[in-house]
């Protein structure tokens, strides 16, 4: 059975996240017009609950190989990124999040088959700033580990004198 990964950092997430979910909820259920009857009751219950339960249900991890990432409430979400599959990550900010003083992060790998589409979006972790970095520092060490490694097999005695042998094969055939 192979050994649970032990994570490098964990973010945590701002407690601003629930009345952000609430609000955004909100401007969803008032976009119809038979939501803004059910807004009432969004506000004095659902939508807390929901909102709470969402906020509980995040977290996110770094490990020294992959990025991982919890949450959902009635659709729970579990993504698992390869850290050398990272592309790009990029920090989104509205209205509402810059009221908050909270940021997404979002974080795109290479995918064929939509250009445009994110892979995951953090919203309102603490120090976003600082998890960036920290991503990107072990994305950086993971990368130059495996250009390490590769050197290393192509300096190795053993492939120096295979390559000889396969030289002296290829002068005999050549001489005959």
């Amino acid at each position: 059975m192979a050994k649970p990964t032990e994570a490098i950092l964990t973010a945590a997430f701002s407690p601003k996240i629930k009345l952000y979910t609430l609000l955004t909820g909100s401007f969803f259920i008032t976009l119809s017009v038979i939501g803004i009857v059910l807004l009432p009751i969004w506000f004095l219950g659902l939508g807390q609950y929901i909102s709470r339960r969402y906020y509980e249900s995040l977290s996110c991890s770094l490990t020294a190989h992959h990025l991982q990432f919890k949450k959902g409430v009635m659709f729970k979400v579990e993504k698992t990124i390869p850290l050398e599959n990272i592309q790009d990550l990029t920090f989104i900010e509205n209205p509402i999040l810059k009221m908050l003083q909270l940021k997404i992060l979002k974080i795109e790998t290479a995918s064929q088959g939509h250009p445009m589409k994110s892979d995951m979006q953090l919203v309102g972790i603490i120090d976003a700033s600082d998890f960036k970095d920290a991503v990107l520092v072990q994305r950086e060490k993971l990368s130059s580990k495996a250009l390490s490694d590769s050197t290393n097999i192509h300096g190795s005695d053993e492939v120096v004198a295979l390559l000889r042998d396969i030289r002296e094969i290829l002068m005999d055939i050549r001489n005959k």
